[in-house]
């Protein structure tokens, strides 16, 4: 590889958004010299100073201005597309969530598991470096494997190993795509506002076979920031349907869109989880013992 393009966006959390940057300068800085680095940041509409404090310490980065209604998908193709059309000979692009502190090898891990991919695959891939929550020490992004499809999905998120492994579907918290990628599939689905994106794009790329692989070792720390995915009994039913159709909360057209896309057999099931968390939530309110955001 010879140029990379980087690709970030963020809104109203500065402070993650500056140490993130300087974790990543320090991991630029021990890498290998011969590849020419980019940076692309999209600042959708923040009001906290970001923008400034972004030209202030990192001046060389390519800062761009969105409309405050991006959400993360939306202000990640519009960092992607920017990057494309200043440059579309980029050799690979990677995709990293602004409140990931980055680990100082976390691009040999990369550049490593392309060879890797190469060598094992005879084509280049998608690779996702996984992150370790700050607080309990586990993988708290990375590579997930479906291990079973029924009604419902069983899935595990991977623990990295000595050697790149292949998943099912994978984080954008830290997401190489070479451009071999790109041209077969293009870049993020303009169908989703914030969430699912970088699942089905990992899901869309495998289906065309293209591999798919966790890199070893950990390539930052990141919180798990995925809350309950329902609200409580004690909100009003307004409010709940509010949620089942934010792209900060269920999504709930966005997700129907994903799993009939990408798990039309398993629709039937997410459909009635989602309106009976909508309309019955203290079943979760009692029952569910470890919260976490939906994801498939």
């Amino acid at each position: 590889m010879k140029k990379i393009a980087i690709l970030l966006t963020c809104h109203n959390r500065k402070e993650k958004t500056i140490n993130c940057l300087k974790s990543l300068h320090q991991a630029l800085e021990s890498s290998d010299h011969k590849i020419k680095f980019d940076i692309y940041l999209v600042d959708d509409g923040s009001t906290d100073g970001t923008s400034e404090q972004v030209s202030l310490h990192f001046p060389e980065i390519n800062l761009i201005k969105g409309s405050g209604e991006l959400f993360w998908a939306g202000g990640m193709r519009l960092a992607w597309k920017t990057a494309l059309t200043k440059d579309p000979h980029y050799d690979s692009f990677l995709l990293l969530n602004d409140d990931v502190m980055l680990m100082e090898n976390f691009l040999i891990e990369l550049l490593s598991t392309h060879e890797y991919c190469l060598e094992h695959y005879n084509r280049p891939g998608i690779y996702v470096s996984s992150t370790r929550d700050l607080i309990n020490s586990k993988i708290s992004y990375g590579g997930t494997l479906i291990k079973h499809k029924g009604i419902k999905l069983k899935s595990v998120r991977i623990n990295p190993g000595d050697v790149p492994l292949p998943c099912s579907m994978a984080n954008a918290n830290i997401l190489m795509v070479t451009m071999d990628v790109v041209k077969a599939i293009g870049i993020l689905d303009p169908t989703y506002t914030h969430q699912f994106a970088d699942y089905d794009y990992s899901l869309t790329a495998a289906k065309k076979g293209i591999p798919v692989l966790v890199c070893p070792g950990v390539g930052g720390k990141c919180m798990n920031d995925h809350e309950k995915s329902w609200l409580s009994a004690d909100t009003s039913l307004k409010d709940r349907i509010s949620y089942l159709y934010s792209p900060l909360g269920l999504a709930y057209k966005e997700q129907i869109y994903y799993l009939k896309k990408n798990f039309k057999y398993q629709l039937p099931y997410y459909f009635i989880m989602l309106w009976l968390k909508t309309l019955f939530p203290f079943i979760w309110d009692e029952f569910k013992k470890n919260p976490g955001q939906t994801t498939i």
